[in-house]
C-alpha cells in the first residue's frame, strides 16, 4: 500500500493535468495563441504554458482570471474541471 503523501502527490498530478487540459481546450475555442491570450488577460505566457502542461499549480487569483477569461463564473469553471476528473476524485480517499 502506498503512503498517503504519495497518493496525494499522484492525485495532485491528476488534478493539474485536468486543469491544464480544460485551460488549453477553452483557449483553443477562443482561437487564441498563448501570447495573445496571456496578454489580453494579464496572465504570464510562461505560467499559462506550464498550467496547460499540468506541471504548475496556480494561485486562486490566476484561476479566477482564467475562469472569467473563458466566460465562466469561477464555480462553473470548477464544475467543468470536475467533469474531467475521474469519478469520485478525492485527495485523501482511495
Amino acid at each position: 500500500m502506498q503512503d498517503n503523501s504519495e497518493k496525494i502527490s499522484q492525485n495532485k498530478n491528476i488534478l493539474l493535468a485536468c486543469v491544464g487540459k480544460i485551460v488549453q481546450k477553452e483557449r483553443y475555442k477562443q482561437g487564441k495563441g498563448i501570447n495573445i491570450f496571456s496578454f489580453e488577460y494579464d496572465i504570464g505566457n510562461g505560467l499559462l504554458s506550464k498550467l496547460e502542461k499540468g506541471v504548475l499549480d496556480t494561485k486562486i487569483t490566476t484561476f479566477w482570471k482564467l475562469a472569467n477569461a473563458f466566460g465562466y463564473k469561477c464555480s462553473d469553471f470548477v464544475k467543468l474541471i470536475e467533469q474531467e476528473l475521474p469519478e469520485n476524485f478525492d485527495f485523501y480517499n482511495e
